[in-house]
């Protein structure tokens, strides 16, 4: 099968198109042949050895595929159009192994890049909400990267959950536009020199109850100022790979809370994808939520897409097509 490899971490280079040999299911998994494979920042963090789990070489990177059963597990029939987490590795490829678990069958009329589109990103987005800010009605929230894969869905999620005023980031004309298409009452450009007096400005001059960040570095230290008393930031990537370093004495002189979120531990917890995918979907067939493809790449073309990534030069989930 034709399959993305990496043998050694580097940039987007270190992404090689191979044959390799069809992967095998243990107990509990099922073989997928796959249409799309989802592209995700996390990827790219695997390329280099900086995921927050440690890489093992050789790598097929790729946590997310849509396609079809080829051999079934868990009551998943050969035929079956399914979506799948695949684990955290593998789905570059035209054949990907799953666990049951973690495959889900996808209803009609739910197109394989809205499927992967609300997979990983509208299960972090949910649970960015319900699960880490447990958002109360009327908060004012800030989507950082609002044109992104989770950053288009979580602004779309905001007034469904309760937000009162939601404010978006994002670093072009264009994805701002977006952004206020999605449902945000402001958008920003977060490059702006002072990014905390922007968030107060864009919320009536009054400090933000929360804020949704995946950037790292400056633009996390400017939202965590931005902060009203209570008020929360929930981390979910870091972009920038700069790290910060926070004090106790600044959560406590503020009543301010960072938390972090990482969805592969929900992986452990079935109930806590099965339950949030069926609402996403429901959402999506109401027509209440857009998915957001911001292209469709050839599994030749994983180096391209990863430098479309990680340049910004993309907005909302991007694909890679395995049969090209």
């Amino acid at each position: 099968m034709r399959a993305v490899q990496i043998t050694e971490f580097g940039g987007p280079d270190v992404l090689e198109l191979v044959d390799l040999d069809p992967p095998e299911p243990g107990e509990g998994e099922v073989l997928i042949r796959v249409s799309r494979a989802g592209v995700n920042f996390a990827d790219t963090h695997q390329r280099e050895n900086a995921y927050i789990a440690r890489q093992e070489l050789p790598l097929v990177p790729g946590g997310e595929v849509a396609g079809v059963v080829e051999r079934g597990a868990g009551g998943l029939a050969k035929g079956t159009r399914v979506v799948a987490m695949t684990g955290g590795r593998g789905g570059y490829a035209e054949l990907a192994v799953a666990p049951a678990l973690t495959t889900f069958p996808l209803p009609d009329g739910v197109e394989d890049g809205a499927a992967l589109a609300l997979l990983i990103q509208g299960l972090t987005a949910w649970h960015l909400y319900r699960t880490s800010a447990q958002i109360r009605p009327g908060e004012s929230v800030v989507v950082h990267s609002a044109a992104g894969g989770v950053g288009s869905l979580a602004l779309q999620l905001a007034k469904p959950f309760g937000a009162g005023r939601t404010i978006a980031t994002a670093g072009s004309e264009d994805r701002r536009s977006l952004a206020l298409e999605l449902g945000a009452d402001a958008a920003i450009d977060y490059r702006v020199e002072d990014l905390t007096a922007a968030l107060l400005e864009a919320n009536g001059g009054r400090h933000v109850d929360l804020v949704l960040e995946q950037a790292g570095g400056r633009t996390f230290e400017q939202s965590y100022a931005a902060l009203a008393p209570f008020g929360r930031v929930v981390v979910y990537g870091i972009s920038s790979r700069e790290q910060v370093e926070l004090s106790t004495g600044s959560l406590l002189r503020g009543s301010r809370g960072v938390v972090g979120f990482w969805l592969m531990h929900c992986l452990e917890r079935p109930e806590m994808l099965r339950e949030p995918l069926q609402d996403l979907y429901l959402r999506a067939a109401r027509g209440e939520l857009r998915t957001v493809v911001g292209g469709t790449y050839p599994l030749s073309e994983a180096r391209r897409a990863h430098e479309d990534l990680t340049g910004r030069r993309t907005s909302g989930k991007l694909l890679l097509d395995p049969s090209a």
